[in-house]
Parts: C-alpha cells; structure tokens; sequence
C-alpha cells in the first residue's frame, strides 16, 4: 500500500483531534486524522462516545423521573403524576441516539475541511511517520507536523480490576437495566454525577470515598449543597474510607474506615470512578524523544513537546482534562502549524461538575486568591433570594465573586445550584475580558434569571447590595 503523506498527522479522533483537524483544514492545510475507535467509540472520543454526551443525557432522564416521582408524592404546585415507570432500555437507546447524531456530525465537518480519516490503531516509528493497521492492511502516513491527541482512559485500582462487577463509566452509561445496588468508589465528579443519576433512577447507592469529604478538588462551600441533596436522595456517604478488594462470594465490596470496624458494602455493580490517566501506551509512543511531565507528555505555552514538529494536546498533556480545554488546544496548534502567532492560555478555564446542584468554577477561589498574595473583596448571593430559583423550585445554592480589593479585578467566580453550568460562559467571559466588580455591577442583567445572582453577588462585594 502506498505511503500517504500530509502536512499535519493528527493522532486521535477526540475533542482535541478533531477540532486540530478541522481547523487546520479551515486554514488550507493538507490534514489525516487517525482514529482507532476501540471502547471509546471513534471520532468524538471519550467525550461524545462514552463520557460527557452520553453521561449528560442519563442525568437529564433521571432528573425527569426523580421529578416524576416526587409528583407523585405531593403536588407543590399544583401537578399531580400517577405512578411513573422508566423504561431505561429505551433511555439508552435515546442517549445512543443522541450519540450517533453528534459523531455522525463531526465526521461530515472532517469531511468538509478536507480531512482524510484513517480508521485504525497508531503506531507511531518516529517523530514523522506512524504505522496504521487498518481493516485492510497497514497503512504508513508520513507529515511534516505530528499532532498527539490520544486523550486518557479509566484509572483501575489494584484492589478492584476491572472486570465482571467491578465496571468503569464507560461500561455505566451502557447498562441495559438499572441495578439494585450500586456502589460507586470516588466521590469525585464522575462519580457523583453518575452516582445520583442511579439514585434518582432508584438504585440504593453507597459511594466510598478515600478523603474526608466529598469532591475534595472543590471548596467544602461549593461541595456542602450536593452532600445535603446526596443525603435527601438516601445516598449513603462513606469518607475516609478504603477499599480493600471484593468479598470471597464477589457480591460485594470490603472497605476500612478510620475509627470504624471493616465492613462489606452489598452491590450488584462496582463503579470505579477513581479518575483518568493519560493514554501514553501502545502508540509507540516510547519511540519518540518527549520530556514526560509525570505521567502526562509535557507540553508548552505553545502545546509544542520537547520533538520539533510534535505537539500535543487534550488529557494527555495533564490536568484539567476537559473538553473544551482540548478544543481550545487544538485551534491553538493548528493556527500554529498554519503560520499564526498563537499561545495556549489556561488562566480561563471554566470547569462543571453536573451534579445536584451544579457547581461551576472559573479562576481562584478565595483560598486560591489570598495565597497568591492578593488581598480580596468576596460577594455571595444565595438563590434563596433570587426569583427565578424560587419559580424553578431549585434555592439551595449561590454565586460567589472573588476580585481584588485596589481595584476591583475579578479573580474567580464560582456557583453551586441548579441550572449554574449555564452561566459558565459568562464568568469565563468576565474573567477573559478583565472584567471588575463594576463591569459587571453596571451591566443590566434580565429579569427574573439566574444570571442575576451574578450581578447581585458583584454588587454585594462593592458594598452595595441591592436584594439582600
């Protein structure tokens, strides 16, 4: 089979991947994508496959049926439902749905731009050329610009190997039926947002966390309000806690608690939700001459690796892992390779944690703000006082606004309540614009959103406070 050789070789089909590949070839340029496909699906990657897509739409279906449920119990205001029944075969056949739209779409832009897909498992032979096995035979690409996007993969614990019970959230958001027992180890996002979606759809859930505290990379602010709603759907919560392997019968899970005797946590299913690593193996990878920053490939300002010509970008090159930092990567990299002047900045990143309530976070948090040496004004506004949370039924929550205390900067916003990850495009855009308290103090907010708690919380930090 003949060589095929390009301008840009982008290795990975994920968010990362494809967005480098599309906008290279928005910029002209001669691009191949390589894409394995494998567990996590193909083009779109773990996100759109097997990881935020899919994770997004069981959690709206359960939060259509916790509602339902709760209905049925009481009419708050007025509406009454009679004995709801999900039928979650056909969930998941929703959410595949929902899936195969968005894939099918990212592959009709590739297309567009000019994007010649490989279908296959990389190998990477040197810092220019990668071996393709395809379906009908090897393939060798050969181009002047190598872009890694291998993206990342479940993190196993040696006590509980993946396999029969013990499943990732790859295998979660798959299940054809809804387990009676469900035990989820880590209570970071990934695990409580799938962990309380399977609550609501009626699962008894335990979730087994090592620290002392659930979501230990947020502030115990922004975590209280999800501990309080995990408490009111009758998820128990064990911290400190670690797991020791699973019983003789498999039927469960052995866990130590600080202070507490060993006990067995029942389950029909064991999720590991202990975290992601970088997919750094069986590329060849090991091939290359790139600088490791741990466990991650170590990348620049410029996304550019120790390898002239090899740029990375995505979850392979370290935290956070998001999407829509791998996007912004990836238009980064091509603009670059394209001739543009570019720099990867990472100071505004807003992250999302699709729990119940939502967090959202952009910039310092207080802690953050103060240890870097800055003095700060903080305003909250809780949504107890903001109209449109109380139409929504959905109070419990606030907005918080950090900026410095000589002239007002907006250092970071954070908001925990229901419907918030909306407004991360608004505190990311504050931030990136350099907003300060009064920008956005002196901005007419519509009315009644939640948007307001974010002007209100403004105001509050200026000393003048308007609802509260």
């Amino acid at each position: 089979m003949a060589e095929i050789a390009a301008q840009v070789m982008v290795v990975g089909g994920g968010p990362g991947g494809y967005v480098t590949a599309i906008r290279a070839g928005q910029l002209g340029l001669d691009v191949v994508l390589i894409e394995h496909g494998g567990p996590d699906g193909g083009l779109g990657g773990t996100c759109l496959n097997v990881g935020c897509i899919p994770s997004k739409a069981i959690i709206h279906a359960a939060d259509a049926y916790d509602r339902a449920v709760e209905q049925s119990k009481s009419a708050p205001f007025g509406l009454k439902v009679e004995r709801p029944v999900i039928d979650f075969a056909r969930t998941v056949e929703w959410k595949d749905g929902i899936v195969g739209r968005l894939t099918s779409g990212v592959g009709a832009l590739l297309k567009r731009h000019r994007v010649k897909i490989v279908q296959g498992h990389a190998t990477m032979v040197d810092g220019k050329t990668c071996r393709v096995e395809t379906d009908t035979g090897p393939q060798t690409i050969r181009a002047d610009n190598v872009v890694l996007a291998t993206g990342s993969m479940p993190t196993a614990l040696p006590a509980l190997p993946f396999g029969g019970r013990v499943i990732s959230s790859t295998e979660a958001l798959s299940l054809q039926a809804i387990p009676e027992r469900l035990a989820v180890v880590g209570a970071g996002y990934i695990g409580l947002e799938l962990g309380t979606a399977f609550a609501k759809l009626g699962a008894k859930v335990t979730v087994i966390e090592a620290e002392d505290r659930i979501l230990p990379v947020y502030d115990a602010e922004l975590a209280r309000p999800v501990a309080r709603r995990l408490q009111a759907l009758g998820v128990e919560v064990l911290t400190q806690t670690r797991v020791v392997g699973l019983s003789d019968s498999g039927d469960a899970v052995r866990v130590e608690r600080q202070g507490a005797a060993a006990r067995s946590v029942v389950a029909d299913l064991i999720l590991v939700a202990a975290g992601r690593r970088a997919r750094v193996t069986g590329f060849g990878l090991e091939r290359l001459d790139l600088t490791m920053n741990g466990a991650f490939v170590a990348i620049d300002e410029r996304c550019a690796t120790s390898m002239r010509n090899v740029w990375a970008v995505g979850d392979l090159t370290g935290e956070p892992m998001l999407a829509h930092r791998a996007m912004a990567q990836g238009v980064v990299v091509a603009e670059l390779i394209a001739g543009h002047r570019r720099v990867f900045d990472s100071a505004v990143i807003p992250a999302v944690c699709f729990t119940d309530p939502e967090i959202v976070t952009v910039g310092l948090s207080p802690e953050e703000a103060r240890k870097a040496g800055h003095e700060v004004h903080l305003g909250v506004f809780p949504l107890q006082a903001n109209g449109r949370a109380l139409t929504l039924a959905a109070e419990d929550g606030f907005v918080r606004v950090v900026a410095r205390a000589d002239n007002h900067l907006i250092l970071g916003v954070a908001a925990v309540g229901a419907g918030v990850s909306e407004l991360a495009g608004a505190f990311a855009l504050a931030l990136e614009m350099g907003a300060r308290l009064e920008d956005v103090g002196g901005t007419i907010h519509a009315h009644p959103t939640l948007g307001e708690a974010f002007h209100e919380a403004s105001l509050r930090a200026l000393g003048e406070a308007l609802h509260s």
